[in-house]
């Protein structure tokens, strides 16, 4: 190796549910550095979700993730002139990159007004295990699955 790993930075949790997924949110939903508008939009976002749901909008957030993170992803491997889809488990910090990448994505997608309201449905679709970021990772454990014969490729 010629460098050193990067560190993994400490995030500090948000100020209203004290929870670092949520932090993690806010810095994932963020354009061009303008937290306090990133930290508002999630905070209207789980505001919906409260209203609609009559439930903890942190839980419901949670079970999202939840339903929402791989467990196993395909890899692409170079074995003797072929590539291989090899399927290999997913980190953590992976699986939550992934999780919030996809409910980012997913939710900029919809048709609603606005972003809160937008971001709102993805997590409450996401939490019953349905919706396009839900969709996505069942997808990618698919593509697992079919690619299982490749299994012994690990690295």
């Amino acid at each position: 190796m010629r460098k050193k790993r990067a560190e993994v930075r400490r995030i500090t949790p948000d100020t209203k549910y004290n929870d670092i997924l949520v932090a993690k949110l806010i810095n994932y939903m963020m354009l061009q550095g303008k937290k306090s508008t990133s930290t508002r939009m999630i905070y209207d976002a789980f505001e919906i979700i409260k209203e609609k749901t009559k439930e903890e909008p942190l839980e419901v957030f949670k079970k999202a993730m939840s339903n929402v993170s791989p467990v196993i992803e395909v890899r692409s491997r170079r074995v003797g002139g072929a590539t291989y889809q090899v399927p290999v488990e997913v980190k953590e910090a992976r699986r939550i990159a992934l999780a919030l990448r996809w409910i980012r994505n997913y939710s900029r997608d919809r048709k609603e007004k606005t972003m809160a309201a937008k971001l709102a449905s993805e997590i409450i679709s996401a939490s019953k295990g349905e919706g396009s970021s839900f969709k996505k990772k069942e997808d990618v454990h698919r593509m697992a699955e079919a690619n299982k014969a490749f299994a012994h490729f690990r690295w």
